[in-house]
């Protein structure tokens, strides 16, 4: 959630397993990495509730953000127009990409560059997987009708659920989609298809053909 011009509230509920060692240490280092997250994008944490809980291996960390923005503000993806220019951010599958380099880097070592393989397992980071900058640069004229952070299913599903709840479909020109070296490298070794890979990192941005440069520009500048 982006709300340009106010502070938004989120409310967390923490679940950590039982018998975790260190359960209290763990629960404090979780909730500094929160609030150093909220106090970067001028969000208020609003508190929450936290459970010691039996059967789970790992913590879990639900969050609900609650916030307003100025109805001329809002961007729907029905809002989405005939003839509008989809620009996509960055580049295609960053968290998969480091996904696969970290979890499947025995195979891949032998199959791919290790300077590769390392930066590929940085992508979490560099370049990260957060869209905020992006998303407030692109929209700072009102001028975007649409936006989309795709996850799940990859670059193919996000454009369809970018473009479906206006009821429109869309032409895909597969040589302009920017694909780091890293991810073609990694997908080609496994035999995967880069965009059905989870997306999380790249934002997906519906502007009018002549305002798509403008707003390419704004978004690059942010980075």
């Amino acid at each position: 959630m982006l709300l340009p011009g106010r502070t938004p509230v989120v409310v967390l509920r923490r679940y950590a397993p039982s018998g975790a060692p260190h359960t209290a240490e763990l629960a404090e280092t979780i909730l500094a990495d929160v609030r150093a997250t909220c106090d970067e994008l001028g969000v208020t944490l609003g508190g929450g509730h936290t459970e010691i809980t039996q059967g789970l291996d790992r913590p879990i960390l639900i969050g609900q953000m609650l916030g307003e923005v100025a109805l001329n503000r809002l961007v729907r993806k029905s809002c989405i127009a005939i003839g509008d220019l989809i620009l996509l951010t960055r580049g295609l599958a960053i968290e998969g990409t480091a996904i696969l380099a970290r979890e499947k880097s025995e195979p891949l070592r032998r199959r791919v560059d290790p300077d590769l393989l390392a930066r590929a397992a940085r992508f979490l980071n560099e370049p990260g997987i957060s869209v905020v900058n992006a998303a407030l640069s692109a929209n700072v004229d009102e001028v975007v009708h649409a936006m989309h952070d795709q996850t799940e299913g990859g670059l193919a599903a996000g454009l369809f659920e970018l473009v479906e709840p206006a009821g429109l479909g869309l032409r895909v020109i597969r040589e302009r989609i920017p694909v780091y070296p890293e991810t073609d490298a990694i997908c080609s070794a496994l035999r995967l298809d880069p965009l059905k890979l989870i997306a999380s990192g790249a934002l997906l941005v519906a502007a009018a053909p002549d305002r798509a440069n403008s707003v390419q520009s704004a978004i690059e500048a942010s980075y």
